[in-house]
Protein backbone atom coordinates (compact mmCIF):
# COMPACT_ATOMS: atom_id res chain seq x y z
CA UNK A 1 0.00 0.00 0.00
CA UNK A 2 1.29 3.42 -0.94
CA UNK A 3 1.47 5.83 1.96
CA UNK A 4 1.00 9.43 0.90
CA UNK A 5 2.82 12.08 2.91
CA UNK A 6 0.66 15.07 3.76
CA UNK A 7 2.25 18.53 3.65
CA UNK A 8 2.88 20.31 6.93
CA UNK A 9 2.44 24.05 7.22
CA UNK A 10 5.78 24.50 8.95
CA UNK A 11 7.98 23.33 6.09
CA UNK A 12 5.64 23.60 3.11
CA UNK A 13 6.91 27.06 2.16
CA UNK A 14 10.49 25.73 2.21
CA UNK A 15 9.58 23.16 -0.44
CA UNK A 16 7.80 25.80 -2.50
CA UNK A 17 10.72 28.26 -2.35
CA UNK A 18 13.16 25.43 -3.01
CA UNK A 19 11.26 24.39 -6.14
CA UNK A 20 11.23 28.00 -7.37
CA UNK A 21 14.98 28.33 -6.82
CA UNK A 22 15.57 25.04 -8.61
CA UNK A 23 13.59 26.26 -11.62
CA UNK A 24 15.57 29.51 -11.76
CA UNK A 25 18.83 27.58 -11.40
CA UNK A 26 17.82 25.33 -14.29
CA UNK A 27 16.88 28.39 -16.36
CA UNK A 28 20.26 30.00 -15.59
CA UNK A 29 22.24 26.89 -16.47
CA UNK A 30 20.37 26.30 -19.73
CA UNK A 31 20.92 29.87 -20.93
CA UNK A 32 24.56 30.22 -19.85
CA UNK A 33 27.22 30.14 -22.59
CA UNK A 34 28.94 26.79 -22.98
CA UNK A 35 26.30 24.80 -21.11
CA UNK A 36 23.72 24.30 -23.87
CA UNK A 37 23.62 20.90 -25.60
CA UNK A 38 24.74 21.45 -29.22
CA UNK A 39 21.84 19.42 -30.65
CA UNK A 40 19.33 21.94 -29.27
CA UNK A 41 20.83 25.21 -30.54
CA UNK A 42 23.35 26.17 -33.20
CA UNK A 43 25.32 28.37 -30.81
CA UNK A 44 25.42 29.43 -27.18
CA UNK A 45 23.57 32.70 -27.63
CA UNK A 46 20.42 31.25 -29.16
CA UNK A 47 19.02 29.91 -25.90
CA UNK A 48 19.45 33.29 -24.21
CA UNK A 49 17.87 35.01 -27.22
CA UNK A 50 14.75 32.85 -27.09
CA UNK A 51 14.36 32.36 -23.34
CA UNK A 52 16.21 35.29 -21.78
CA UNK A 53 18.69 35.16 -18.90
CA UNK A 54 17.37 35.15 -15.31
CA UNK A 55 20.10 37.47 -14.03
CA UNK A 56 19.33 40.06 -16.70
CA UNK A 57 15.61 39.65 -16.03
CA UNK A 58 16.27 40.33 -12.34
CA UNK A 59 18.36 43.38 -13.27
CA UNK A 60 15.52 44.69 -15.41
CA UNK A 61 13.03 44.27 -12.58
CA UNK A 62 15.44 45.96 -10.17
CA UNK A 63 15.83 48.90 -12.56
CA UNK A 64 12.06 49.17 -12.93
CA UNK A 65 11.36 49.29 -9.21
CA UNK A 66 14.55 50.73 -7.67
CA UNK A 67 17.06 52.01 -10.21
CA UNK A 68 15.04 54.00 -12.73
CA UNK A 69 11.79 53.54 -10.77
CA UNK A 70 9.82 54.10 -13.96
CA UNK A 71 7.36 51.21 -13.80
CA UNK A 72 5.05 52.47 -11.09
CA UNK A 73 2.82 54.53 -13.37
CA UNK A 74 2.52 51.68 -15.87
CA UNK A 75 1.93 49.12 -13.14
CA UNK A 76 -0.66 51.34 -11.48
CA UNK A 77 -2.62 51.59 -14.74
CA UNK A 78 -2.58 47.82 -15.31
CA UNK A 79 -3.54 47.05 -11.71
CA UNK A 80 -6.38 49.60 -11.81
CA UNK A 81 -7.74 48.06 -15.02
CA UNK A 82 -7.41 44.58 -13.57
CA UNK A 83 -9.09 45.38 -10.26
CA UNK A 84 -11.98 47.22 -11.93
CA UNK A 85 -12.53 44.37 -14.41
CA UNK A 86 -12.32 41.84 -11.59
CA UNK A 87 -14.76 43.71 -9.34
CA UNK A 88 -17.32 44.56 -12.05
CA UNK A 89 -17.15 41.14 -13.72
CA UNK A 90 -17.44 39.27 -10.42
CA UNK A 91 -20.33 41.48 -9.24
CA UNK A 92 -22.27 41.05 -12.47
CA UNK A 93 -21.55 37.33 -12.53
CA UNK A 94 -22.72 36.91 -8.94
CA UNK A 95 -25.91 38.88 -9.50
CA UNK A 96 -26.69 37.26 -12.85
CA UNK A 97 -26.01 33.75 -11.59
CA UNK A 98 -28.25 34.20 -8.55
CA UNK A 99 -31.05 35.75 -10.60
CA UNK A 100 -31.19 33.11 -13.32
CA UNK A 101 -30.76 30.22 -10.87
CA UNK A 102 -33.80 31.47 -8.96
CA UNK A 103 -35.85 32.43 -12.05
CA UNK A 104 -36.49 29.27 -14.11
CA UNK A 105 -38.53 31.07 -16.78
CA UNK A 106 -35.85 33.70 -17.46
CA UNK A 107 -33.17 31.01 -17.36
CA UNK A 108 -34.98 28.92 -19.99
CA UNK A 109 -35.41 31.95 -22.29
CA UNK A 110 -31.86 33.28 -21.97
CA UNK A 111 -30.04 29.93 -21.88
CA UNK A 112 -29.15 29.71 -25.62
CA UNK A 113 -28.02 33.34 -25.70
CA UNK A 114 -25.77 32.95 -22.67
CA UNK A 115 -24.23 29.79 -24.11
CA UNK A 116 -23.68 31.56 -27.44
CA UNK A 117 -21.93 34.51 -25.77
CA UNK A 118 -19.81 32.17 -23.68
CA UNK A 119 -18.79 30.20 -26.77
CA UNK A 120 -17.66 33.39 -28.52
CA UNK A 121 -13.86 33.97 -28.45
CA UNK A 122 -14.04 37.12 -26.37
CA UNK A 123 -10.54 38.28 -27.26
CA UNK A 124 -11.88 39.26 -30.69
CA UNK A 125 -14.08 41.83 -28.93
CA UNK A 126 -11.02 43.87 -27.96
CA UNK A 127 -10.92 45.91 -31.23
CA UNK A 128 -14.66 46.56 -30.95
CA UNK A 129 -14.27 47.80 -27.37
CA UNK A 130 -11.43 50.06 -28.53
CA UNK A 131 -13.84 51.66 -31.01
CA UNK A 132 -16.65 51.93 -28.45
CA UNK A 133 -14.68 53.08 -25.41
CA UNK A 134 -11.50 54.49 -26.93
CA UNK A 135 -7.90 53.56 -26.14
CA UNK A 136 -8.14 54.48 -22.46
CA UNK A 137 -8.88 52.27 -19.49
CA UNK A 138 -12.52 51.72 -20.47
CA UNK A 139 -11.79 49.30 -23.32
CA UNK A 140 -9.39 47.24 -21.17
CA UNK A 141 -11.88 47.03 -18.31
CA UNK A 142 -14.69 46.02 -20.69
CA UNK A 143 -12.60 43.18 -22.12
CA UNK A 144 -11.62 41.99 -18.65
CA UNK A 145 -15.27 42.06 -17.53
CA UNK A 146 -16.29 39.75 -20.37
CA UNK A 147 -13.58 37.28 -19.35
CA UNK A 148 -14.40 37.34 -15.64
CA UNK A 149 -18.19 37.44 -15.87
CA UNK A 150 -18.87 34.00 -17.33
CA UNK A 151 -16.51 32.18 -14.97
CA UNK A 152 -18.28 33.63 -11.93
CA UNK A 153 -21.73 33.39 -13.49
CA UNK A 154 -21.64 29.67 -14.24
CA UNK A 155 -20.10 28.80 -10.88
CA UNK A 156 -22.73 30.77 -8.95
CA UNK A 157 -25.52 29.37 -11.12
CA UNK A 158 -24.33 25.80 -10.52
CA UNK A 159 -23.79 26.41 -6.80
CA UNK A 160 -27.34 27.66 -6.30
CA UNK A 161 -28.79 24.84 -8.42
CA UNK A 162 -27.07 22.23 -6.25
CA UNK A 163 -28.65 23.36 -2.99
CA UNK A 164 -29.98 20.32 -1.17
CA UNK A 165 -33.78 19.98 -1.60
CA UNK A 166 -33.95 18.61 1.94
CA UNK A 167 -32.35 21.76 3.35
CA UNK A 168 -34.74 23.93 1.34
CA UNK A 169 -37.77 21.94 2.49
CA UNK A 170 -36.69 22.16 6.13
CA UNK A 171 -36.10 25.91 5.86
CA UNK A 172 -39.54 26.44 4.33
CA UNK A 173 -41.13 24.30 7.05
CA UNK A 174 -39.54 26.61 9.61
CA UNK A 175 -41.19 29.59 7.94
CA UNK A 176 -38.26 31.03 5.97
CA UNK A 177 -39.33 33.51 3.31
CA UNK A 178 -37.57 34.14 -0.03
CA UNK A 179 -35.13 36.67 1.40
CA UNK A 180 -34.19 34.41 4.30
CA UNK A 181 -33.70 31.49 1.94
CA UNK A 182 -31.41 33.62 -0.18
CA UNK A 183 -29.36 34.77 2.81
CA UNK A 184 -29.17 31.58 4.86
CA UNK A 185 -29.42 28.80 2.25
CA UNK A 186 -28.61 29.85 -1.31
CA UNK A 187 -25.70 32.22 -0.65
CA UNK A 188 -23.85 29.90 1.77
CA UNK A 189 -24.29 27.05 -0.68
CA UNK A 190 -22.84 29.09 -3.54
CA UNK A 191 -20.01 30.70 -1.55
CA UNK A 192 -17.46 27.94 -2.14
CA UNK A 193 -18.31 27.98 -5.86
CA UNK A 194 -17.92 31.77 -5.92
CA UNK A 195 -14.44 31.75 -4.39
CA UNK A 196 -13.36 28.91 -6.66
CA UNK A 197 -14.31 31.04 -9.65
CA UNK A 198 -12.65 34.15 -8.20
CA UNK A 199 -9.29 32.39 -7.99
CA UNK A 200 -9.55 31.63 -11.71
CA UNK A 201 -10.86 35.08 -12.57
CA UNK A 202 -7.82 36.91 -11.20
CA UNK A 203 -5.63 35.69 -14.04
CA UNK A 204 -8.33 36.38 -16.63
CA UNK A 205 -8.71 39.95 -15.41
CA UNK A 206 -4.98 40.44 -16.01
CA UNK A 207 -5.36 38.88 -19.46
CA UNK A 208 -8.06 41.36 -20.37
CA UNK A 209 -5.99 44.33 -19.22
CA UNK A 210 -2.75 43.24 -20.90
CA UNK A 211 -4.36 42.17 -24.20
CA UNK A 212 -6.16 45.50 -24.34
CA UNK A 213 -2.85 47.31 -23.78
CA UNK A 214 -1.33 45.27 -26.59
CA UNK A 215 -3.94 46.43 -29.08
CA UNK A 216 -3.70 50.09 -28.27
CA UNK A 217 -2.26 51.96 -25.33
CA UNK A 218 0.48 54.36 -24.32
CA UNK A 219 0.91 53.05 -20.78
CA UNK A 220 0.64 49.87 -18.77
CA UNK A 221 2.81 46.79 -18.30
CA UNK A 222 1.34 45.28 -21.47
CA UNK A 223 2.55 48.36 -23.34
CA UNK A 224 6.08 47.88 -21.94
CA UNK A 225 6.06 44.22 -23.01
CA UNK A 226 4.85 45.16 -26.49
CA UNK A 227 7.65 47.73 -26.87
CA UNK A 228 10.21 45.17 -25.74
CA UNK A 229 8.90 42.60 -28.23
CA UNK A 230 9.29 45.14 -31.02
CA UNK A 231 13.00 45.42 -30.25
CA UNK A 232 13.45 41.66 -29.56
CA UNK A 233 14.32 42.38 -25.93
CA UNK A 234 13.32 39.01 -24.48
CA UNK A 235 14.68 39.86 -21.01
CA UNK A 236 12.30 42.80 -20.64
CA UNK A 237 9.43 40.64 -21.92
CA UNK A 238 10.21 37.96 -19.32
CA UNK A 239 10.55 40.64 -16.63
CA UNK A 240 7.08 41.95 -17.47
CA UNK A 241 5.66 38.44 -17.29
CA UNK A 242 7.28 37.87 -13.89
CA UNK A 243 5.94 41.17 -12.53
CA UNK A 244 2.39 40.46 -13.75
CA UNK A 245 2.52 36.94 -12.33
CA UNK A 246 3.72 38.19 -8.95
CA UNK A 247 0.93 40.74 -8.64
CA UNK A 248 -1.66 38.22 -9.82
CA UNK A 249 -0.51 35.96 -6.97
CA UNK A 250 -0.83 38.87 -4.53
CA UNK A 251 -4.43 39.50 -5.58
CA UNK A 252 -5.15 35.77 -5.44
CA UNK A 253 -3.79 35.64 -1.88
CA UNK A 254 -6.14 38.49 -0.92
CA UNK A 255 -9.04 36.47 -2.33
CA UNK A 256 -7.78 33.44 -0.41
CA UNK A 257 -7.67 35.36 2.88
CA UNK A 258 -11.20 36.63 2.29
CA UNK A 259 -12.28 33.07 1.59
CA UNK A 260 -10.80 31.84 4.87
CA UNK A 261 -12.56 34.63 6.77
CA UNK A 262 -15.96 34.07 5.16
CA UNK A 263 -15.79 30.28 5.12
CA UNK A 264 -14.97 29.72 8.80
CA UNK A 265 -18.16 27.68 9.15
CA UNK A 266 -16.91 25.13 6.64
CA UNK A 267 -14.95 22.22 8.24
CA UNK A 268 -11.36 21.79 7.12
CA UNK A 269 -10.30 18.69 5.21
CA UNK A 270 -8.49 17.25 8.23
CA UNK A 271 -11.52 17.80 10.46
CA UNK A 272 -13.77 16.13 7.88
CA UNK A 273 -11.56 13.04 7.81
CA UNK A 274 -11.68 12.75 11.61
CA UNK A 275 -15.46 12.84 11.48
Amino acid sequence: MWKFIKPRGGNLWLWQVGLLMALFAFWHVMTSPGLIPPMMFDNDSQAAFFFGEPLKVAQRIWAWFVGDADIYQHLGVTLAETLMAFAVGAGLGLGGGLWLALAPMASAILDPYIKAMNAMPRIILAPIFSVWFGLGMGSKVALGVTLVFFIVFFNVYQGVKEVSPVVLANARMLGADRRQLLRHVYLPSATSWVFSSLHTSVGLAFVGAVVGEYLGSSQGVGYLILQAEGSFDINTVMAGIVVLTAFALVIDSVVGNAEKHLMKWQPKSGETEKL
